[in-house]
């Protein structure tokens, strides 16, 4: 009898990969035998997670903090609602950590439609969608949201991160090629990895570089694809799409875009990249966004071809297999704000006018605010990462809340505090907030290469 399951033959059959006997060879021919393991001398730091590097990492970095006086700004609790102001340890301060782009998170509309949602399916529907776990308000969300990109459907996921993890990771196989601008973000890079295909990075935003990569290598593989983001969630900078879709068409490669900080922002009616540069939402195979930002819930989808989502909704680990169904309050929540994204585009044309008056504010007075343009994305650029941590917590001091975005989430050299503007952002806000980074800039210590 054999041990893999039906299930897994009929994947195996559609990814093209060899081998239907056993659960040895469903995933293509059996790995030749590993030689063997040179010997390791086993110690505490191998099984005591104390001992663990990782961990020292995080200790030498709550040392520096506490010999410096800084309030630890990490899993900082915030009381009520989330939106241009926030209230920290009692006090009241302007928010430009939180991704909350069109100010929905505590919209009554949007919050009725998340209490509905509990009131008539409970806070979870108890199962996986393909069993017993599908309620209406997935299928509204899904066809709703595909109407408004302009693509055949959709599939709703029940993490932003793991919706990415799970479609690259399906769609890619050991036989293929995935190209990604490095600067990404890690989840399509941990969907890349555990796909077993071939990776490579080529440089931010340089297509030049890309097309090299793909007339040395394009013949070697069977499915090639190249992984970009709607708006870069460091840098705040918009790629060249029209060009990734004229490159991708002449090398037959797939091209996914994650818009997680460009849909319901940029565009004229706030619809992402497809919006902002006047596309035909088909040349952009797999459309992909988590709904944390705009959507002001916790989620992700996936839209495109409708072979596409057939298959990720029956086949795809961790996006229709083997996963409980999205919360109902989540997606009703997400749905409620598509809605609102859809019938009020003035929301986003606010996030955009606000954040191009704080970058044309930042640099004329001197502070460089890096790549980002015509996003809500901005980082004011700083030589390192002691003088973000410093200038990070002279901002909390005066009840402005960002975050230093350093090593190793950035190169050491491209330390920065990073600025998310939403709807309800005024230009008081801005203007209280850029006076103080150029203070704090100009008064901030001299650094001893610690970070």
């Amino acid at each position: 009898m054999s041990s893999i399951s039906h299930i897994e033959r009929l994947r195996a059959k559609l990814l093209g990969k060899t081998g239907t006997g056993d659960a040895a060879t469903a995933g293509g021919d059996a790995p030749a035998p590993r030689a063997a393991a040179a010997k390791v001398a086993v110690g505490p730091e191998h099984y005591d997670f104390a001992r663990f590097p990782e961990l020292r990492e995080y200790t030498n970095t709550r040392w520096y903090y506490d010999k410096q006086g800084y309030e630890w700004n990490m899993f900082r609790e915030h009381v009520g609602l989330v939106s241009a102001e926030v209230e920290v340890a009692g006090r009241k301060m302007i928010n430009f950590s939180s991704y909350n782009y069109l100010n929905l998170s505590g919209d009554p509309r949007v919050q009725a439609a998340a209490k509905q949602a509990i009131d008539s399916y409970g806070t979870s529907t108890g199962s996986g969608r393909i069993i017993m776990g599908e309620i209406p308000v997935f299928g509204e969300f899904e066809r709703e949201l595909a109407e408004m990109l302009g693509v055949e459907d959709a599939v709703l996921g029940v993490s932003g991160y793991g919706t990415n993890v799970a479609a690259i990771g399906y769609i890619a196989r050991k036989q293929d090629l995935v190209l990604y601008d490095e600067l990404v973000h890690n989840s399509m890079l941990v969907g890349a990895k555990l796909s077993g295909a071939r990776r490579f990075a080529f440089a931010h935003n340089d297509c030049d570089a890309l097309e090299r990569l793909l007339a040395e290598h394009r013949g070697s593989y069977e499915r090639v694809l190249i992984l970009t983001e709607g708006v870069f969630s460091m840098d705040g900078d918009i790629p060249d799409i029209p060009r990734l879709i004229d490159i991708k068409k002449r090398y037959h490669a797939l091209l996914m875009v994650d818009e997680a900080h460009s849909m319901g922002v940029i565009g004229p009616r706030g619809r992402g990249v497809v919006d902002h540069f006047g596309l035909d939402p088909a040349d952009i195979d797999i459309h992909y966004a988590s709904m944390s930002k705009a959507f002001a819930t916790v989620g992700g989808y996936i839209a495109g071809r409708r072979e596409l989502i057939t298959m990720l909704k029956h086949y795809a680990p961790g996006l229709g297999l083997y996963i409980a169904s999205p919360m109902p309050a989540n997606a009703a929540a997400g749905l409620a704000a598509l809605r609102i994204m859809r019938d009020e585009p003035e929301r986003a044309r606010r996030v955009i006018d606000s954040s191009n008056y704080f970058r044309e504010q930042a640099r004329a007075a001197g502070l460089d605010t890096g790549f980002s343009e015509g996003s809500a994305v901005i980082p004011v650029m700083l030589p390192d990462g002691e003088k973000a941590l410093w200038m990070a917590a002279r901002m909390f001091d005066n009840n402005v809340f960002t975050f230093p975005m350093i090593f190793p989430v950035v190169p050491r050299d491209a330390a920065r505090l990073r600025f998310f503007i939403n709807s309800a952002h005024t230009r008081e806000h801005i203007d209280r907030t850029i006076r103080l980074l150029v203070e704090l800039k100009a008064a901030a210590p001299a650094s001893r290469g610690l970070f």
